[in-house]
């Protein structure tokens, strides 16, 4: 399983998202609070965050297949990387899934920022030569990019439907949109003055943390946060 965050809102830097909280991802990859599955998330880490510029809002990641408590490097750039819309993970890698940088999310197709938080059956996605990587996440990745993320419930349950074992929490973001699912493990969402949180745990003790049910849709923009209950009858759409 893995730890993954989602931002959207004012421009805040990468470090109070990912590396200064209490209990933020940096944290949370050696000692998570609510992983229902593994212990560590030692396996790699990535940040993906979109720059704003006169084409429009352009995804840039920075990822690693080392530890992040132990990346020096990036505690000292964090604090300098800003953004309104921020998209973090930290991997715990399933059985027999390559350990490399491109089986790290954040995924991207040029538009979209994406991360999995679960396990998937490949055997049930698609043959697609535009996965970055062989694993299981970037496979799920590709077919949902591939789809749209306009039809992501339905590509959820769809997938599940094919594989009942699989965990499919979706983090994803374009740069003015967050849409995340809840299919077989935690996601928490923190409403803020200045912009949303979606985290697969909260970062701190705030009391402001909502639990989003399991089997849901979410999405989060400008004008506020909805969410969608997801059911294996709505089929693909």
């Amino acid at each position: 399983m893995c730890r993954h965050l989602g931002w959207l809102g004012a421009d805040v830097t990468v470090s109070s998202l990912v590396l200064d909280p209490l209990c933020g991802l940096r944290v949370q990859s050696y000692a998570p609070r609510r992983q229902k599955h593994g212990l560590l998330n030692a396996d790699g880490w990535g940040v993906g965050f979109f720059d704003r510029s006169s084409d429009g809002d352009t995804p840039r990641r920075w990822r690693s297949q080392t530890p992040l408590w132990g990346d020096v490097s990036f505690d000292s750039v964090a604090p300098a990387l800003r953004s309104h819309c921020v998209v973090a993970a930290v991997r715990s890698a399933t059985v027999g899934m390559p350990i490399d940088v491109s089986a790290t999310a954040p995924f991207t197709d040029g538009q979209w920022l994406l991360s999995h938080n679960g396990v998937v059956d490949r055997a049930v996605l698609p043959v697609t030569s535009q996965a970055e990587s062989v694993c299981d996440s970037a496979l799920l990745a590709a077919t949902i990019f591939e789809r749209g993320l306009d039809a992501l419930g339905g590509t959820i349950t769809e997938i599940a439907a094919a594989d009942p074992n699989a965990r499919l929490n979706i983090l994803a973001a374009n740069g003015s949109r967050l849409v995340a699912t809840t299919w077989g493990d935690t996601l928490s969402i923190l409403r803020r003055a200045d912009g949303v949180v979606l985290a697969s745990e909260p970062y701190d003790n705030d009391s402001d943390w909502e639990d989003v049910p399991d089997r849901h849709l979410v999405e989060v923009t400008a004008t506020g946060v909805a969410l969608t209950p997801l059911d294996h009858s709505e089929g693909y759409r």
